[in-house]
């Protein structure tokens, strides 16, 4: 199969879909992977190592869109879409149920979408979402501690003096919590009732506070909070706006809102996306930092992460074709949003006011 790996063109975004490493397993196995030269180099893989590894390096973006799958970590830019072939497949980051308008494009090009974001493994974790998202809820506190910084707008508080409140029990919740803890920071986590908050409250003990939300404990938490972390997601949907300017107004003037699921919408009705280059505002006395895409910040860490947990999912794809893949893998299954100009996945569906597909229908019947 031929495959392309184009240069990452989002604002601040420094990571490579495929690591050299993974083009040589690829290539082990018969497959061309074009390489848009410098792809790596923000990752700290030079296009040499790529060369070694058996790939095929291209001067011209265009050549990277123009095979059979499209391997990339963000969801694809305005002018990259315009490349795809109608029947190729495209396996990244989509977010589609936040950006109806590149949803529309891709739906029109009648390619196929593959999400990282609603891939799932054999245990129903979200195999590929699941090491950004750790890798975002670590990075988050050493951002809010940055941002409490009287000189960055901050109320002037140490991370280890400070309360933090975090919105979400999944994985980067998690991974915040524990940061903000090893930090000495006092931490409260509210999260849905069920399984993730219970692990997390055994996990962390006494040592931190865990409370199933609703309005009053939220109110209650964040009340002179001086950092919040939005880590909620639900796969496929609009984050649901929990917070409100009155919210905003309790945690004073100072305090830090740091977004993790900024991609699906954010937990704060003020919440926009901010970028690499202009990563903050303030609303409402609040520094607020929704960067969708913060594990660029970590390229070479965040890239080797990737291309280890998609890896398996590109060679399957890669030597069996779309169909048998799917067939043999429902966890992959549940990363296709759309085929042939429909939409497959309910949530999707539901976010864009569309007709969900029926998977078996689409691609089963022949």
């Amino acid at each position: 199969m031929l495959i392309g790996l184009p240069r990452e063109i989002k604002d601040g975004e420094r990571r490579v879909a495929l690591t050299p490493d993974a083009i040589a397993a690829l290539h082990a196995r018969g497959h061309v992977v074009r390489v848009h030269a410098g792809a790596g180099l923000g990752a700290g893989f030079p296009d040499a190592d790529y060369i070694a590894a058996g790939a095929a390096i291209v001067s011209n973006a265009a050549a990277t869109f123009d095979v059979d799958l499209v391997v990339k970590v963000k969801e694809i830019q305005t002018g990259e879409w315009n490349h795809l072939r109608p029947d190729s497949m495209l396996f990244s980051f989509l977010h589609l149920g936040n950006d109806h308008s590149m949803a529309n494009a891709l739906l029109a090009r009648r390619g196929t979408g593959i999400a990282f974001e609603t891939v799932e493994d054999a245990s129903r974790r979200l195999a590929i979402l699941g090491p950004m998202s750790v890798i975002a809820g670590e990075m988050a506190i050493q951002i809010g501690a940055n941002l409490l910084m009287a000189h960055n707008g901050g109320r002037g508080v140490a991370i280890g003096d400070a309360r933090i409140v975090i919105v979400g029990a999944g994985n980067a919740g998690a991974a915040a919590a524990s940061t903000a803890l090893a930090l000495g920071a006092d931490v409260t986590v509210l999260g849905r009732v069920g399984q993730k908050l219970a692990l997390l409250a055994h996990k962390l003990g006494s040592s931190a506070r865990t409370i199933a939300i609703n309005p009053d404990a939220l109110m209650t938490a964040l009340n002179g909070a001086d950092l919040v972390i939005g880590a909620v997601n639900i796969p496929g949907s609009a984050t649901p706006k929990l917070l409100t300017r009155e919210h905003l107004q309790a945690m004073g003037a100072g305090a830090v809102l740091v977004e993790i699921c900024i991609d699906g919408g954010g937990i704060s009705e003020t919440a926009h996306a901010t970028s690499h280059s202009q990563p903050t505002y303030i609303e409402e006395g609040v520094l607020h930092y929704c960067v969708g895409n913060m594990p660029a910040a970590v390229p070479r860490s965040a890239s080797i992460a990737i291309s280890n947990a998609i890896l398996p999912y590109v060679l399957s794809l890669a030597d069996k074709g779309l169909r048998q893949a799917l067939r043999d893998d429902a966890g992959l299954a549940a990363g296709l949003h759309m085929h042939g100009g429909r939409i497959t996945h309910a949530a999707i569906a539901q976010e864009l006011g569309v007709a969900c597909v029926d998977l078996d229908a689409l691609l089963f019947s022949c």
